[in-house]
């Protein structure tokens, strides 16, 4: 008698929740994690985002810091403000490089930028800290890439970090405990629709 369809698929799920469960058994290491998006395609602040609404539901504390970017009317801003027992949000950018032409300012303000982010990664009380676009900054060598590091191994044994930006330092990565790298299937600015709120900030 052959096998059917659905004994098949129930034999499969079965040998698949064996192995989900014993790997989840042997997942016992309880730490923070520092993550990175990076690639060249969307969604690598957003995924970031996400992470933070995630920790808020969860009632956990969360500090963000965005590098490179200057806008306070984004979605993200709006929201956080609803939750400030629960989040604190830096931007602390001047905009796209391309727009403000101003190595010098881009790099001060990454430095304060950082000096911000040096405090969320001091704070046994920050659960989460996501650094947007930290990556630009690292790119253009607005700051110390070893120092960065250092600060990153140095947080709280609990603290979750999430980095994003395109061109992930090799350094970041190897240290990094999930890396995921956005690949650009296709775009909706490249066919001429804007940028809107809600989608692009």
């Amino acid at each position: 008698m052959s096998e059917s369809d659905a004994e098949r698929h129930r034999r499969k799920m079965q040998h698949m929740q064996r192995v989900v469960r014993e790997r989840i058994a042997g997942a016992q290491v309880e730490r923070g994690v520092l993550v990175v998006n990076t690639g060249p395609g969307k969604g690598k602040s957003s995924s970031g985002l996400g992470m933070v609404l995630r920790a808020i539901g969860h009632g956990m504390r969360v500090g963000v810091v965005q590098f490179v970017k200057g806008r306070t009317d984004t979605g993200e801003a709006l929201f956080f403000r609803r939750f400030p027992e629960l989040a604190q949000l830096h931007v602390m950018g001047g905009g796209f490089t391309w727009d403000t032409q101003d190595k010098a300012r881009d790099a001060e303000e990454a430095r304060l930028a950082w000096s911000q982010a040096q405090r969320f990664l001091q704070d046994p009380s920050c659960d989460l800290v996501l650094l947007d676009e930290l990556n630009i900054a690292l790119r253009y060598g607005h700051l110390e890439l070893a120092t960065v590091l250092a600060d990153l191994r140095a947080r709280p044994p609990m603290q979750h970090v999430v980095v994003t930006g395109r061109n992930a330092p090799k350094e970041l990565i190897e240290i990094a405990d999930t890396v995921t790298e956005m690949t650009l299937v296709k775009h909706a600015f490249k066919s001429g629709i804007k940028a809107q709120p809600g989608v692009e900030w």
